[in-house]
């Protein structure tokens, strides 16, 4: 049993290098890059194409991290302690209840983003991308992304908080 719970920590850890990694990756590198005026009309193209790609590899990445978040959880309190009031009650518990407060609004956040907003503001950018509207919906895209990085983050650090203790 010691076996598959390192392994399915060993998953969580590698699920939020991938996703979080990735979110990095296009708001640290990719996006700067293309925004440089000799790649700007690569744009457009690029984001669609690139955000296409990640989405399922993101996407693939949060439902490992919900399994694999689940099945330690139960390792660390069995089963039948998931739904006890008294884990609840510690520091364990509050960072546990924050954590996944911040994981829904994370899921929603990124449905809005990946199947909503974002290919709406692709379409927009690949049709007439000094529009008004294009750049608005990109910039709201952007925002978002930006939003969903910074709570991952925070839930990276709830989950040491949880192993190691609050500050």
């Amino acid at each position: 049993m010691h076996a598959l719970y390192v392994l399915s920590v060993w998953l969580h850890i590698l699920a939020v290098v991938v996703w979080v990694g990735g979110m990095m990756f296009l708001g640290v590198v990719l996006v700067p890059a293309l925004r440089r005026p000799e790649h700007r009309s690569l744009y457009p193209s690029v984001i669609q194409v690139v955000g296409t790609r990640f989405r399922w590899v993101g996407w693939v990445a949060l439902g490992l991290l919900v399994a694999s978040g689940l099945l330690n959880l139960s390792y660390r309190v069995g089963w039948s302690g998931i739904v006890s009031a008294q884990l609840w009650r510690g520091d364990f518990g509050l960072a546990l209840a924050i954590k996944l407060g911040l994981v829904a609004v994370i899921l929603l956040l990124s449905a809005a983003h990946d199947f909503a907003i974002g290919p709406r503001a692709g379409a927009l950018m690949r049709a007439d991308p000094a529009s008004r509207r294009a750049m608005r919906m990109r910039r709201l895209a952007s925002w978002m992304g930006r939003g969903n990085l910074l709570l991952a983050l925070a839930v990276v650090a709830l989950g040491v908080i949880m192993v190691r203790g609050w500050p």
